[in-house]
């Protein structure tokens, strides 16, 4: 008879135990699931259009306003120190770069070849189209085993690589370099979609 209630006790823990698994596996399933989704629509509402032509390219561009909660300024401050290349500066939390590449057309495919040769990170695209990739970039930090706790910290950043031609001319409009977190980077994803010819307004 005691053998029996321990049986029946240790198969009640044992399902008890497996429900909590099972229930944890699918918070980090859906935590996962959330951090992959990306949403990038042709909603402009918190974004105002800029006219790109009074600096060299015959453009608009759709840059987050002040509403965009990113501790955006009013008014962009677009720079051009040189002849090919312009940064876009809104606040502080966000940099876009543009670069005119002439007639160069596999741009995100040769930027593509140059992370899969980068082996101290894990990248993982989010957006994989022809001409804009959204990706997420996690560092490798080898020997976690045998490291102290405070390398345990996650190293993961944002970043979003598109081109798009106007007027016969390639450009490659980019994040900076050490990314961002994953909201600054759907509205610049939003940014370089909106990247189009005046005469397409």
């Amino acid at each position: 008879m005691l053998k029996s209630v321990a049986f029946k006790l240790f198969v009640l823990l044992l399902f008890v135990g497996v429900g909590l698994t099972n229930t944890s596996c699918s918070d980090d399933d859906k935590e996962s699931e959330k951090e992959d989704t990306i949403s990038i629509d042709d909603d402009y509402y918190e974004f105002q259009m800029v006219d790109f032509s009074k600096y060299g390219i015959n453009a608009y561009i759709q840059l987050p306003d002040e509403t965009a909660n990113i501790g955006a300024s009013t008014r962009p401050e677009i720079i051009h120190p040189e002849e090919h290349i312009w940064q876009v500066d809104v606040g502080r939390n966000f940099t876009l770069h543009i670069e005119d590449m002439a007639n160069i057309r596999d741009n995100v495919k040769e930027e593509k070849r140059e992370l899969s040769r980068k082996k101290f990170f894990k990248v993982k695209y989010l957006i994989d189209e022809p001409d804009m990739i959204l990706y997420q970039r996690e560092l490798i930090v080898k020997g976690t085993d045998r490291a102290a706790s405070s390398v345990g910290v996650e190293h993961k950043s944002y970043h979003v690589f598109g081109q798009k031609t106007i007027d016969g001319i390639t450009y490659v409009l980019e994040s900076r370099e050490e990314g961002y977190e994953k909201i600054i980077i759907e509205l610049m994803a939003k940014s370089i979609k909106s990247f189009k010819p005046k005469s397409a307004k």
